[in-house]
């Protein structure tokens, strides 16, 4: 070594402290950059996530708020669920309501552009409530419930329904009577992944079956019918496959079943009714339009030990998960 120099060794010094050690300092904040939001858009190794906002019409406020899309799932969910549910039913109804928001957003057609919203916070389209309004119903249950709920979204998050790698119709409703309809003898529109299915989970329920009664006078008048005067309401023609009323006929006119629920304000289209002097007493059983997942049929499956996965499975047949990633490109040119 004896040709070593003292001016090789300044040298080598000097080539580490120049050349080598910024790139090493410099490198962890590269890896940083990797994740930071640029556009809207968050970069990780490569992957894209979409922030996406949801314009709400706040019926009361009367003005449209933008909401980040997974706190409007939890605000969905937390409105037309009861906090009480099993976890695994709340992950359910959090992928239903997140591919219903999303399918409305990758088609654009919310249906409530004259106020520049995507959607409005009624039943016209999802039931939602802000944090705001969850602390006034829940009151000192709220760090439970919210806790609970933000655990459900948490855990689905990005999370889509998919039927043929198309965003499915995330239709859900209250209660079943026992089976789910097929969607087109509801809404005269078949889709493949909304046929009828059993649904015995609520039968037990105290609100499986309703009563009300009915002044004659009013069933007529709101109706547009005669009742017959034998004590007969009107003659149940058909039912549905899922054992609903499909149509009546009062002395010969005919009316849907979901026309006499609508008018009359029934819990559902199965009932049953019989004259009692001057009213008309009707029975119903289960709550909603019957198309799709049964919240409460949710809830039974997941006491059950039943996935949410499960449950999707069921309830929307032939379905499968995917993430909002795979529909970027629809987003991004949303206007």
């Amino acid at each position: 070594m004896s040709w070593w120099k003292p001016w090789m060794t300044i040298g080598v010094i000097f080539f580490c402290l120049v050349v080598l050690i910024p790139p090493l300092l410099v490198l962890p904040f590269h890896q940083k950059e990797d994740m930071q939001v640029e556009g809207g858009q968050q970069r990780d190794h490569g992957e894209k996530e979409i922030a996406v906002d949801v314009a709400v019409f706040r019926s009361k406020l009367d003005k449209v708020e933008n909401i980040p899309l997974e706190e409007y799932v939890m605000g969905v969910v937390s409105a037309e669920m009861p906090s009480t549910f099993e976890v695994e039913a709340l992950k359910a109804q959090a992928l239903s309501a997140r591919t219903y928001i999303m399918k409305i957003l990758v088609q654009q057609d919310g249906g409530v552009k004259e106020k520049n919203a995507d959607v409005t916070d009624t039943v016209r389209h999802q039931v939602y409530k802000s944090r705001e309004e969850l602390k006034v119903q829940w009151k000192d249950k709220y760090d439970e419930n919210i806790k609970k709920v933000e655990g459900a979204i948490t855990a689905t998050k990005g999370q889509v329904l998919t039927y043929g790698e198309e965003l499915i119709v995330a239709s859900f409703f209250s209660m079943s009577n026992g089976q789910t309809e097929d969607s087109e003898d509801i809404w005269g529109s078949a889709h493949p992944y909304l046929q009828s299915v059993e649904s015995n989970w609520e039968e037990e329920l105290p609100s499986f079956k309703s009563q009300v009664k009915k002044s004659i006078a009013e069933v007529e008048k709101v109706l547009e019918v005669k009742v017959n005067k034998d004590g007969s309401v009107g003659t149940i023609v058909s039912r549905t496959k899922g054992n609903r009323v499909k149509e009546v006929s009062f002395n010969g006119k005919k009316i849907t079943g979901k026309d006499i629920r609508t008018k009359l304000g029934l819990r559902s289209t199965d009932f049953t009714w019989e004259q009692q002097g001057t009213d008309i007493l009707i029975t119903t059983k289960g709550f909603g339009h019957g198309v799709g997942m049964s919240q409460y049929g949710a809830n039974g499956m997941a006491k059950e030990g039943k996935k949410y996965t499960d449950i999707t499975n069921y309830y929307y047949q032939g379905t499968e998960i995917m993430n909002i990633e795979k529909f970027q490109d629809k987003l991004l040119v949303k206007k």
